[in-house]
């Protein structure tokens, strides 16, 4: 039962932090090498796609979807969506998706002399499931050593989650303390009184049966 219990506990904390990795925003320095449009059919991925940008149909199967493909200062690739999140989830309130693939092709550079910028976004990149982290804004920086900026709001939003489980967990301790351990405290205790009489009755039987023995082999 214990490690029922801690097995829960792992899951729930790895699904907590999975659920923040994708959803808080994330800066990486990039080169845009190319930006393009692209018709997508959605299929099992779909829950890794942004609904349709502002004014769009709702209700459409498959929708024309902006990319933005870059060069990581490390030398890795990266292929970035560009959709709107508008008034869904996550709540960036995106609506200037048509902008942003601007600016981005805009920044486009070559090797042999590259411009730098950093892009803010948030999501996976999975090859496999067809899976690209969405694009939320993008600005030129001097080169691709500087340093990304600090996450001030996501260590507001993981600080003050905490705060939360925090308090959640002292009311839980709380209540449980007051309500649920003396009520399991008396199950238990009718528990071993019945459990007592019942005992008590097979006593009583067994001395009654033993009666019927003859007296050498009755016991005790």
């Amino acid at each position: 039962m214990v490690y029922l219990k801690w097995l829960f506990w792992a899951v729930f904390w790895v699904l907590v932090a999975a659920f923040f990795h994708y959803t808080l925003p994330q800066t990486d320095i990039v080169r845009v090498t190319d930006t393009y449009e692209k018709r997508i059919d959605f299929g099992e991925n779909s829950l890794f796609w942004a609904s349709p940008d502002a004014g769009n149909d709702a209700t459409a199967i498959n929708r024309d979807v902006f990319f933005i493909q870059t060069v990581r200062a490390d030398g890795s690739t990266m292929v970035y969506r560009n959709e709107d999140t508008s008034w869904g989830w996550p709540p960036y309130f995106k609506f200037d998706t048509s902008n942003l693939q601007a600016e981005a092709a805009d920044l486009k550079s070559t090797s042999e002399a590259p411009r730098w910028a950093a892009l803010k976004h948030y999501g996976w990149r999975n090859e496999f499931l067809s899976i690209f982290p969405n694009g939320v804004s993008i600005w030129p920086v001097a080169g691709p050593d500087v340093g990304k900026p600090l996450p001030w709001l996501n260590i507001l939003i993981l600080a003050a989650f905490g705060l939360l489980a925090f308090g959640v967990w002292r009311l839980w301790r709380r209540f449980r303390a007051r309500r649920i351990d003396p009520m399991w405290d008396g199950v238990e205790a009718r528990f071993d009184a019945a459990g007592n009489a019942i005992e008590d009755r097979r006593g009583r039987v067994r001395r009654w049966l033993d009666t019927w023995r003859p007296k050498d082999k009755r016991r005790g």
